[in-house]
């Protein structure tokens, strides 16, 4: 759900982050930092593309050796400023299935409507019990 209400008018991070996110497909993310055990999924650019890289062949398997590329103040920055490309971000699949940036109202909304139309349609699958 974050990465949906990242993409909302009241988002407090730059509109070409949220364009991004809306543009972005499931596969446009990668998993990040597992070789110490503190995987993270991120949106895919040239930043975390360049990390991964050097996470899987490092043969001294130490983090300083991508620390600077994975730093929140340049994750901060790319909030700021809205290059996507300005550091690693996190970021969720479901990023497929996000179109729009609504409001947070409209988006909870629909959330809403979609939760009870998905409970309605499970509801005709149960016959009730025979009182025979």
């Amino acid at each position: 759900m974050g990465t949906r209400f990242m993409a909302t008018k009241e988002a407090p991070i730059h509109q070409n982050i949220k364009e991004a996110i809306v543009k972005a497909s499931e596969e446009d993310t990668e998993l990040l930092l597992r070789r110490w055990r503190n995987t993270s999924r991120l949106f895919k650019n040239k930043v975390a593309v360049e990390a991964k890289q050097i996470e899987s062949t490092s043969t001294t398997g130490k983090f300083e050796e991508i620390a600077h590329l994975v730093s929140g103040k340049r994750g901060r920055t790319v909030f700021i400023d809205g290059d996507v490309d300005a550091g690693v971000w996190t970021a969720g699949t479901c990023m497929g299935l996000i179109h729009d940036i609504p409001s947070c109202d409209e988006l909870l909304k629909r959330i809403e409507k979609e939760g009870e139309e998905a409970i309605r349609k499970q509801n005709e699958f149960i016959v009730p019990s025979s009182k025979l």
